[in-house]
């Protein structure tokens, strides 16, 4: 009877003991044909080959990589113009787009690129709802159908003793990295409003006038693919053709500098030009004013109306503004109001003027 049936005992109960003996049979088999794969020659060439050792020295390069990356979120020692500190994201992004450390800054590009293509083309938003919505009724059914069933419900069973909470530190930290993120931004924001750097406001400039052109016709994720791609490598195709496009510049400015000393060297000539016709109208005119007065002091003159000595001492010999220095006031003149002759009360007739009313002799007064 125990032969025909093994799994019995010998009071005819079941033998508990027959499949935990099975099971540890089937592990211990697995476990050394697992020893065996593993051990074999074929394994340990492909696992000490040069693949494997490229491979593990690549994960190695980029773990020390982003930690260099991470490493670099330093407030540094460069300051505004203006003596302000900068944050420490000046100097993480400067180290991520220098490509001072390459697989970490085309990683973090791919992940970028990712990104803007899952949000173009993946729509996470429904994603999201509808994992939310199949969590909280699964939930909801299985602490139902828990509490009709068994009278207790399974995510009851489940309930942590304690809700987890976000530590004090671990928000502190990462509220002071947002704010320097945000500041970040605000101060380089400023550093262009205010053209600290002359070259990036100009860049700034071209960037949004480009936006506004392209916009028209791209849409936002295409934009924003395309700045991506430019802010990545515009420092990449600097860096590795630094000393052709530094001669280029250098040549440009040169260029700029010439072609500023020529205008102000013809503006300078212009200039003269106009003090000098100045100089020669204004003593054109001088000598036009003084040959007019001349002709008006000899026709006084010729008339009678001043005498010569009276006509000398009005009109001096000297102009009162001279021509070489138009800009200097001159002292007044020495004539006083009595070397002035009187303006005649009669016309050469003897009449009174008409514009005077004849005056009437005093009449005797009555006693």
């Amino acid at each position: 009877m125990a032969n025909q049936y093994p799994n019995l005992a010998p009071n005819g109960s079941l033998n508990s003991d027959r499949p935990n003996t099975i099971i540890s049979n089937i592990q211990d088999s697995a476990t050394s044909t697992v020893n065996s794969i593993s051990q074999s020659q074929a394994v340990q060439d492909i696992a000490n080959g040069p693949v494997v050792e490229k491979a593990r020295a690549e994960v190695d390069n980029t773990k020390n990589e982003f930690s260099n990356l991470a490493a670099s979120r330093q407030t540094p020692q460069t300051q505004t113009i203006n003596g302000q500190a900068l944050t420490h994201y000046h100097s993480f992004f400067y180290n991520l787009l220098s490509w001072e450390n390459p697989r970490a800054t085309s990683i973090s590009y791919a992940a970028i690129v990712s990104l803007i293509f899952t949000l173009r083309y993946v729509p996470v938003a429904r994603y999201v709802l509808r994992a939310i919505y199949l969590l909280l009724g699964l939930t909801a059914a299985a602490e139902m159908i828990g509490k009709y069933a068994v009278g207790n419900g399974f995510a009851s069973k489940m309930r942590p003793k304690r809700y987890y909470t976000i530590p004090r530190e671990t928000l502190e930290s990462i509220l002071a990295d947002v704010e320097e993120l945000i500041n970040f931004f605000v101060i380089e924001f400023q550093r262009i409003v205010f053209a600290e750097d002359v070259y990036m406001t100009v860049g700034a400039f071209s960037t949004s006038f480009i936006t506004y052109w392209l916009i028209k016709f791209m849409p936002t994720w295409g934009i924003v693919l395309f700045f991506t791609t430019v802010i990545f490598f515009t420092p990449l195709a600097y860096m590795q053709n630094r000393e052709i496009i530094d001669s280029q510049i250098a040549s440009a400015q040169n260029l700029v500098n010439e072609q500023t000393e020529q205008l102000r060297d013809i503006a300078a000539q212009h200039t003269n030009k106009a003090v000098e016709m100045s100089q020669a109208a204004y003593q054109e005119y001088s000598a036009k004013a003084q040959e007019l007065l001349g002709q008006t002091k000899k026709a006084a003159v010729d008339k009678g109306i001043v005498s010569p000595e009276t006509a000398e001492k009005a009109v001096p010999e000297k102009s009162r503004f001279s021509s070489e220095t138009t800009h200097k006031v001159l002292p007044d003149s020495p004539l006083a109001s009595h070397d002035f002759p009187t303006a005649p009360k009669l016309e050469p007739a003897g009449q009174p003027f008409a514009s005077e009313p004849a005056v009437a002799p005093p009449q005797p007064l009555a006693s």
